[in-house]
């Protein structure tokens, strides 16, 4: 007879498994103690990118749990899941209990700001020379937008269009001109340095018009940015958390 007590048994870590992912959306979502496994996945699943995921892993495989243990005996287990299953659920309940810093896998800390007063065209020489593509914008000590090469390009087709003259436009313009006066701030967020690989996936998701995240150690706009992740690094994202 196999009992939870059996550490190293395949059950017994499936079981473990199953109890990290069931209190760390408890922990991380507060949800209530009498809400069931399957609840809280499909709750769960409207607020994170990897229980979405494996949503339906997830609920099958609490399933599996129930099996596992007999109803009537607790202590007993009357089957041994499959070596993949196992090793799937245990990489789910680590990415849920203990999930990839973004700071540390996938941002950029390469990071260039500039001051608000800076006209157009410096910015174009930039992004020309350096490659940069989004440039965080500070007027003083305080975050009022980002730079981006696509929104720039834009703004000055506009300007074309509109027959003003494009010298004076790039030479006499300040960029935060142009970002209060042409630039939403829906493409931007600014999060502090402990968010997740999972979480700016999951804010991609929820904002298809984001180009930008920003770190910054607090989240705070008065920081300057420690790391930059864009929407073009989704895929390499994917990637982290399909083989963590």
């Amino acid at each position: 007879m196999i009992t939870k007590n059996d550490d190293n048994s395949n059950a017994s870590r499936f079981i473990a498994a199953y109890n990290t992912i069931d209190n760390a959306l408890r922990s991380i979502y507060n949800f209530k103690r009498s809400m069931s496994y399957s609840d809280i996945i499909r709750r769960a699943a409207s607020l994170n990118y990897v229980v979405r995921k494996y949503e339906d892993k997830l609920v099958d495989y609490g399933r599996l749990r129930n099996a596992i243990v007999h109803s009537s005996y607790e202590d007993v287990i009357i089957a041994e899941p499959h070596k993949d299953v196992l090793e799937e659920f245990e990489k789910i309940a680590d990415l849920l209990s203990t999930p990839p810093k973004a700071l540390s896998t996938i941002a950029s800390r390469d990071v260039i700001s500039l001051q608000a007063d800076t006209v157009i065209s410096d910015i174009f020489k930039l992004i020309y020379q350096k490659g940069y593509k989004n440039i965080p914008i500070y007027d003083n000590n305080n975050l009022i937008g980002v730079a981006n090469a696509g929104k720039l390009a834009e703004v000055l087709g506009g300007a074309m269009v509109n027959d003003e003259n494009v010298n004076d436009f790039l030479n006499t313009v300040t960029i935060k001109q142009v970002l209060l006066e042409a630039m939403d701030d829906n493409y931007y967020v600014i999060v502090s340095s402990k968010v997740t690989v999972e979480q700016v996936m999951e804010l991609f998701n929820s904002n298809r018009k984001l180009l930008v995240v920003l770190i910054t150690p607090n989240g705070l706009l008065t920081e300057k940015p420690i790391g930059i992740i864009t929407v073009g690094d989704v895929v390499d994202m994917n990637r982290i958390l399909d083989l963590y």
